[in-house]
């Protein structure tokens, strides 16, 4: 289609009025954040989530101008505090969780007062801990598959612990029970350092730990590593199997922390957020001091994140179900 002379003049002249126009509208929009920006945590300072929030919020603080302050409201298996997370309306609250309050906290109650899939916004995965599979050295197995026949002839023999009902230390275990068709007997715990304690002293024989809970006893041999649960050997534990490596067909399962909004906080946000997460665990510095503990630094897009809460929803939410698992009263 060719213009003619007028229609060349009035778009041309069109374009001369847009331009100051959509200029004005960029400049009139408002900077956000505007104030200082809170962060709940919903675990105590000094967890791995706290970490993982501490690791990011001083690069969030410079690049947005405002800081970004850390609030520990731990509490309920971190629920209270990912519910609060949930709840703000400020549009300046933005929090860090794991795994179970984010995804599957609501099959596991149902009375909960709040669902992650539909009241949180996903902003970045910070990062994935696999766990370690920690025995007490009375047990006489060395390997995965010499526990599993312990376990299979010795049915509700062996304890087991687990941070609660319903967490990923109790699922992992729950699901390599059933695969491998035998029974353990499972004792709760309110943390890892109770649960250590009493693995150290045999009260329980195994425990699906993170690293930072176990490394000092696995390298004192108070206590003995069968396996570890992520994709691929840890770099702290290069001699220690994976589970398929040791023989087992199941599924990785990875502890995982990550940022979250309220629901509806705007996608440029979200997408602003997320990038500078990931530039802050790219840190080599940061990197260094994640993958020290045991962490793997993530910072993943919020698509990314948003597919990972919905493939832990359908995975140990089911798992949950089938079990009937319901959190303790």
């Amino acid at each position: 289609m060719r213009l003619t002379r007028r229609g060349l003049a009035a778009a041309t002249l069109a374009s001369a009025w847009a331009a100051p126009r959509a200029l004005h509208a960029q400049a009139a929009a408002p900077a956000w954040p505007d104030r200082p920006m809170r962060v709940i945590v919903a675990f105590p300072g000094g967890s791995t989530p706290d970490m993982a929030a501490r690791a990011v919020t001083p690069h969030l603080s410079q690049v947005f101008g405002q800081p970004f302050v850390v609030d520990n409201r731990a509490g309920g298996g971190g629920n209270i505090g990912t519910e609060a997370i949930a709840r703000a309306t400020d549009g300046h609250t933005l929090g860090v969780t794991i795994g179970g309050p984010g995804s599957t906290a609501k099959v596991l109650n149902p009375a909960l007062g709040f669902d992650p899939a539909t009241d949180l916004t996903p902003i970045s995965l910070l990062a994935r801990l696999p766990f370690v599979l920690a025995v007490h050295p009375s047990v006489p197995a060395r390997n995965l598959r010499e526990l599993v026949a312990y376990a299979r002839a010795n049915p509700g023999k062996l304890n087991y612990g687990s941070t609660g009902p319903g967490t990923l230390s109790h699922l992992a275990t729950e699901d390599l029970a059933m695969r491998e068709n035998f029974r353990a007997e499972h004792v709760s715990y309110r943390g890892v350092a109770q649960a250590v304690l009493d693995l150290v002293a045999g009260r329980l024989q195994f425990y699906f730990a993170t690293l930072a809970g176990v490394a000092g006893q696995v390298q004192d041999g108070s206590l003995r590593a069968l396996a570890v649960t992520g994709p691929s050997r840890m770099a702290q534990l290069p001699d220690v199997p994976t589970l398929q490596e040791a023989g087992v067909q199941m599924e990785p399962v990875v502890a995982w922390i990550g940022l979250f909004g309220p629901a509806g906080l705007p996608a440029d946000r979200t997408a602003r957020l997320a990038q500078e997460c990931h530039a802050a665990l790219n840190q080599p510095e940061q990197r260094r001091t994640l993958e020290a503990a045991g962490f793997e630094p993530v910072g993943s897009t919020p698509a990314e994140f948003a597919d990972l809460q919905k493939a832990e929803i359908e995975r140990w939410g089911g798992l949950i179900r089938r079990l009937g698992i319901r959190p303790e009263s």
